[in-house]
């Protein structure tokens, strides 16, 4: 994927977070759709099926023929993890792994099933989002271990290093969509909610300005690790462009010695902003209504670090033994 592509991509991403995170708090608040919002993000384990099993049951209700065509959705939803199954087995030899699709396909009949009659449901989970959100999750678990398995065999099958980096671009892509989730959808949505909520439990509304002050900043310091390892995942696909391109090149030692630098400024960054906040805290702590001291311990960041260190030395190295070695050939 191309560098601009990638930003317009993770600049749309974070737009839509805002968008949906305003719409809930601001544009459509007391509205059935702006319950419906956070509702729908309450539940997301339920999603698909507990939307598709009120259509269902709704459908079924309708008549003989609407009866007819929800048995076969029913049925084609559920069989769809192994008709993949089949088609895989024809284009490839099945491995241990893909058992699970078959085990997926038994598992979103009970789901489903239960989506469209949740009346049936244990009374320990008889709400019917929590209900369907804990079926649900079976489901997610299943096809993600199957993900994650298919993933590991084809990782361990790669023949070349040129593939493996393909893998790990694709990984780190994904990786940048969830860390720019935690910047402006995750940790802003929470930012909105604990503002919404200091200002409902002082309805009073005075005095205020330095606890709204401080929330802000609490936003910003945990929202800041996240920002600063969108810079590091650039910087590790930078470094692996030069990889493919020449291992031994000037731009590969460049590019590992800047790896280097952004993942130091990150955990650098991450530690004094931390720091800083809760000095900040004990200095206001008169004028807060609300005091949020967290103690960051970044073991991985400090472990990542050196991880990034020793590579670039080894590329440094590696590429003066290969000069050696030419200047004596």
């Amino acid at each position: 994927m191309k560098r601009k592509v990638m930003h317009v991509l993770l600049g749309w991403e974070a737009a839509l977070c805002l968008l949906v995170i305003f719409a809930r708090a601001t544009l459509l608040r007391g509205s059935a759709i702006g319950e419906m919002i956070p509702r729908t993000f309450s539940t997301l384990m339920a999603f698909p099926f507990q939307q598709l099993g009120l259509g269902l049951r709704k459908l079924s209700l309708s008549g003989q023929n609407g009866n007819l065509l929800a048995i076969v959705i029913y049925a084609a939803f559920c069989l769809t993890p192994l008709v993949a199954l089949v088609l895989a087995r024809r284009k490839r030899r099945l491995y241990p792994e893909d058992a699970l699709l078959a085990i997926l396909s038994v598992i979103l009949f009970i789901v489903l099933y239960f989506a469209i009659n949740p009346g049936l449901l244990p009374h320990g989970v008889a709400a019917m989002d929590s209900g369907t959100a804990l079926l649900g999750s079976v489901a997610y678990s299943v096809l993600t271990g199957y993900i994650v398995l298919r993933a590991l065999r084809s990782f361990f099958a790669a023949r070349s290093s040129h593939r493996l980096q393909e893998y790990l671009a694709i990984l780190l892509y994904i990786l940048n969509a969830l860390f720019v989730f935690m910047v402006f959808g995750a940790y802003f949505s929470n930012l909105l909610d604990s503002w919404e909520a200091l200002g409902a439990a002082n309805t009073d509304g005075l005095g205020l300005g330095t606890s709204y002050l401080f929330l802000v900043l609490q936003y910003l310091v945990n929202a800041l690790p996240y920002a600063m390892n969108i810079l590091v995942v650039f910087a590790v696909l930078d470094l692996l462009q030069e990889q493919a391109a020449d291992s031994y090149s000037e731009g590969a030692v460049m590019a590992a010695e800047k790896l280097s630098r952004f993942c130091g400024l990150a955990l650098v960054a991450g530690v004094v902003s931390n720091l800083a906040f809760n000095l900040l805290q004990l200095l206001f702590l008169k004028n807060l209504r609300v005091v949020n001291s967290v103690v960051q311990v970044p073991l991985f960041s400090i472990i990542f670090v050196l991880a990034t260190l020793l590579l670039a030395q080894y590329i440094k190295d590696s590429k003066r033994i290969k000069e050696d070695n030419s200047m004596f050939i």
